[in-house]
């Protein structure tokens, strides 16, 4: 495995912006989201009761040209906490990323030691968390995406702190059989991650991915992911948040989402034996003093974050879901 992680290289004080780095696969569309989440880690990183700390999100910002004026520190946010974009928007991701990191680390200090990332994007993981010896890291997204990411870390001189693995796959299809390509062991207990992923997928492909992750899932497993529990008033399309993303960056939320009827992918997890339960921003929010909160014609209103584990015993069939603060 390689050495732990180190810092960024930078020159002159600045990050560096790497010439000849195609950005092709974050300029447009579901790409140019984990740009957006990218710049919310990378401001999140120097806020002072930062949440999350990603060094390597402010590389990926500044090194795609559609990004490369986005703030990437509080002081480049005029309107601070108030703005509604990099304010409030933005530390619902460091929140998002603060959650799902705890959820992972806990899985990795349990025993668990493969890590499944179903549209990693440009988040830096593999690199950035305190991972126990032994740790696999499995990174799936497109092509264009991982290419990008990659040619960002190593001119950054970034080193993975955990064993990583890279599958150029559209999690819309079968991937399953390229995973298990890639060393994957469905025998051994796996926490999977779909940080972000199922707002942008087909409902049909949202049940065949909890399908693909619960064949692949021995007891001890664990999923977490993030949806959208019910369709938004035209109010709530019009929150300041979505227009902000809209005007400000190009970046049309609403159009990306799908919108067609979801499958209650917690209840199907339920019915597979899994344990589940559903939380709110909020409920984190409260958690860490620190996020969110609510507000009326709220974009984050019908957001929840589901976590699922098999548990150790096996799977005894029907299992409750769970709507408790956490």
């Amino acid at each position: 495995m390689d050495r732990p992680g180190t810092r960024p290289r930078t020159e002159g004080g600045g990050v560096r912006t790497p010439t000849g780095v195609s950005a092709q696969g974050v300029a447009a569309g579901v790409g140019r989201t984990a740009l957006l989440v990218a710049a919310a880690r990378a401001i999140e990183t120097h806020r002072p009761d930062a949440l999350a700390r990603d060094p390597f999100a402010e590389h990926f910002v500044r090194a795609a040209p559609v990004s490369a004026d986005w703030p990437v520190h509080p002081d480049q946010v005029p309107g601070g906490d108030a703005d509604p974009l990099w304010g409030r928007l933005g530390r619902y991701f460091a929140l998002r990323t603060r959650a799902l990191d705890d959820r992972l680390l806990r899985a990795a200090r349990a025993g668990v030691r493969q890590v499944v990332l179903l549209g990693a994007g440009l988040d830096s993981r593999a690199y950035r968390l305190d991972w126990p010896p032994g740790c696999t890291v499995h990174e799936i997204d497109t092509e264009e995406v991982l290419t990008f990411k990659q040619a960002v870390l190593d001119r950054a001189d970034a080193v993975p702190a955990a064993e990583r693995r890279t599958l150029a796959a559209d999690l819309r299809h079968d991937w399953a059989e390229a995973l298990l390509d890639t060393g994957f062991d469905p025998a051994e207990p796996t926490a999977w991650l779909a940080e972000g992923l199922l707002l942008y997928l087909p409902a049909s492909a949202e049940r065949r991915l909890i399908a693909t992750v619960d064949r692949l899932s021995a007891s001890g497993s664990g999923l977490a992911y993030e949806i959208k529990e019910v369709s938004e008033s035209p109010r709530v399309r019009a929150n300041p948040v979505y227009v902000a993303a809209r005007q400000r960056l190009g970046i049309d939320l609403l159009s990306l989402f799908d919108t067609r009827p979801r499958p209650d992918s917690a209840g199907e997890l339920a019915d597979r034996g899994w344990t589940v339960r559903v939380r709110t921003p909020f409920d984190f929010t409260a958690l860490h003093g620190r996020g969110p909160r609510p507000e009326p014609d709220d974009a984050l209103a019908a957001n929840r974050w589901v976590f699922a584990t098999v548990p150790a015993a096996g799977r005894g069939g029907w299992a409750p879901v769970a709507r408790s603060a956490p």
